[in-house]
Order: C-alpha cells, then structure tokens, then sequence
C-alpha cells in the first residue's frame, strides 16, 4: 500500500491564497461588469444585481469549500 504524500506547508499555503482570491474575484468582478454596463447601454440596475450574483456566487463557493473539508 502506497501513502499519499504530504503537501508541504508552503505549497499548502499557496492553494489557499489562490482560493481567497478566485472567491475575491468571483465577488468582486460581476458587480463591475454590472456598473461597466450599466454605463454601456444606460441602465441603472445591472451593478446592484451583479453585486448580489457576485456575493451568492462567493458565499456558495465558501459553503462548498467548507463542506469538502469535512469529508
């Protein structure tokens, strides 16, 4: 039986840093898509939904993120 190696604790660390920043960005960048358009095709309410897309997206990447822990 083979054992799966143990990462090391800087590569570890380097996988959480891309996790908090592609959550970072999946909130952040659909609010400015929305307000980019909202300026594009003078529209008032595709920032607002984006802002709201972006912090469910987020907060349902987080709620998974922690649920594969578990296992």
């Amino acid at each position: 039986m083979s054992r799966a190696p143990h990462p090391s604790p800087v590569g570890e660390a380097l996988a959480w840093a891309s996790r908090i920043m592609a959550i970072g960005l999946a909130m952040f960048l659909p609010s400015v898509a929305g307000r980019w358009l909202d300026a594009r095709i003078g529209t008032a309410f595709l920032a607002p939904a984006g802002l709201v897309m972006g912090f469910v997206t987020g907060l349902a990447w987080l709620v998974n993120l922690r649920g594969r822990q578990d296992r």
